[in-house]
């Protein structure tokens, strides 16, 4: 959102309110300072030991006093975070207009990855706005009843923002000559010359015997493959940290760190060779870099991707994930097919459609 809260920040037209839940206070901090964004309402909603029924009932309370306040007459919420569904249904219980951004990804089934597709399918039933990244999106949505006029297929503001933190490293010789030497100091290797796999995971769904297997195939993968290292940001949730610590520290070509800021992770993610994931958004940003991405999940609601061939599916199976990296490690073909394939999700142009689009609302 954050390329978007600029663009809107620019129009005359429009007056702009930015609320933050800080549902991930961490996470959040680190990217309002990347982007130079100052919240206009932080709602300063995180806490120790929470879980789903804590926070989606504290932001609906929250949002209910902020609605009240401002009277907006149209609230852009994006994706498929808790924070998205619940702010979408504090609106409708006041009858305030929902955009949503990045609308319309599916994968049909509610429990995966969950909750976030459950979230994602609610707010397309509350929002009267759908901003779709692709037309299969589009389709998902029309397919479940949404007006197509009250669609619009925009592309991804991730690509937006992924190109917006490069340029902005590539302009500044000494804010790049930092981020080097900070990930030398976490990387002990030549990672801007030798091959690393670029891992990330934090799914729920993944929690326990699912962070077990995909552990034994890193863990695989690096003793068979001794060129070749494994850089793996450790999400801080201690579902994560600790089988990732217990089963996979301590080898001489996995290099385990804390969380990355985002300017640092995309500039790793450029230099990286393939992507071992379960999020979303890489997905999409790593295809963009001409990086490959296999997907610890059984099923994604980007399938885009995988019909364009940036991205397969390999689960949380031990034998999937060292099948699948080892083929790209060993097959250049192989490689060269997922590395220039066509990324289905955008041209780095969403924020200005969607821009468009609201300056026509009365």
């Amino acid at each position: 959102m954050a390329p978007l809260v600029h663009m809107l920040r620019a129009q005359p037209s429009l007056t702009v309110t930015v609320c933050v839940t800080a549902q991930h206070r961490q996470m959040l901090d680190q990217v309002l300072g990347l982007f130079s964004i100052k919240p206009d309402i932080d709602l300063n909603l995180m806490r120790d030991n929470q879980d789903l029924f804590d926070v989606t009932s504290s932001i609906l309370v929250a949002m209910r006093g902020v609605l009240d306040q401002q009277q907006p007459d149209i609230v852009l919420v994006h994706g498929d975070t808790t924070t998205a569904y619940a702010t979408a249904l504090a609106c409708f219980y006041r009858g305030v207009t929902v955009g949503h951004v990045e609308a319309g990804l599916r994968t049909h089934d509610l429990r995966s990855p969950f909750p976030e597709e459950f979230n994602r399918q609610a707010v397309g039933k509350i929002a009267t706005w759908h901003f779709a990244p692709t037309a299969t999106s589009r389709q998902n949505l029309i397919d479940e009843g949404i007006p197509s006029e009250n669609i619009l297929v925009t592309g991804n503001t991730v690509i937006d923002a992924l190109f917006w933190v490069l340029d902005r490293i590539e302009s500044n010789p000494a804010n790049r000559t930092i981020l080097e030497s900070s990930l030398s100091v976490k990387l002990p290797f030549d990672w801007k010359k030798q091959r690393f796999v670029l891992i990330t995971g934090h799914r729920r769904e993944n929690f326990g015997a699912g962070f077990l297997s995909i552990c034994e195939a890193i863990k695989h993968l690096a003793e068979k493959h001794r060129d070749v290292h494994f850089v793996y940001p450790v999400h801080l949730n201690p579902n994560v940290q600790k089988p990732v610590y217990d089963l996979i520290s301590g080898h001489p070509n996995i290099h385990l760190t804390a969380p990355l800021e985002y300017e640092p992770f995309v500039f790793l993610l450029k230099h990286a060779y393939l992507v071992l994931t379960d999020s979303g958004g890489i997905q999409e940003e790593a295809p963009s870099l001409g990086k490959p991405v296999l997907v610890m999940r059984d099923v994604t609601e980007r399938p885009e991707a995988v019909s364009a061939g940036t991205v397969k599916l390999v689960g949380a199976s031990t034998e999937k994930i060292i099948h699948g990296v080892a083929e790209l490690l060993n097959d250049e073909s192989a490689y060269s097919k997922m590395a220039t394939a066509h990324n289905p999700y955008g041209d780095g142009l969403a924020c200005n459609r969607i821009t468009e689009l609201l300056n026509t609302l009365k």
